[in-house]
């Protein structure tokens, strides 16, 4: 049995998350197509700021498909403390608003994917996710509108680069 910090996990349920793959030179590993991403939002959208945020929506996504929802509140300030507390949730992706380059950075090394700068309502934030559009620049907060000509200046904003 497994303690996913949420509820116990059996070996039978473990088992319909993955499926055995062969790999290279008859090794076989196991992809897992369960993933849980984290919404930072106030009132339906996304929040402007994750900093400030104090609200996550956990959507459990398997194959392709929404499973559930439901509302975290976060308890830390600092940014070292709310990276732990994210990544103890089990989330892989964390899609949200502007981010401080602090707290950006503490996600990442506690194994956290951020999609920041992002901006719209929760339920088509969910949909691009799913569909894999989210980094098609529709959802990008105003003044991002590239990602990879993307640079933070030392205010924390995002402005437009050049793509060399």
């Amino acid at each position: 049995m497994i303690y996913d910090s949420n509820h116990f996990i059996t070996k039978d349920h473990l088992e319909y998350h993955y499926h055995e793959c062969a790999g290279w030179y008859g090794t076989s590993f196991a992809v897992f197509l369960f993933m849980r991403i984290a919404v930072a939002h106030w009132g339906g959208r996304i929040s402007p700021v994750f900093d400030m945020t104090d609200t996550l929506c956990l959507i459990d996504i398997e194959a392709g498909k929404e499973l559930g929802r439901r509302g975290r509140t976060l308890t830390g300030r600092d940014p070292f403390q709310r990276a732990v507390e994210v990544a103890g949730l089990g989330v892989e992706v964390l899609v949200c608003g502007a981010v401080s380059h602090v707290l950006e950075t503490a996600l990442i090394r506690a194994g956290v994917q951020v999609e920041g700068f992002m901006c719209g309502g929760v339920d088509e934030i969910v949909t691009s996710f799913i569909t894999s559009r989210l980094a098609d620049g529709r959802h990008l907060m105003p003044g991002c509108r590239g990602r990879r000509g993307r640079f933070r200046t030392r205010g924390g904003r995002c402005r437009w680069g050049r793509n060399d």
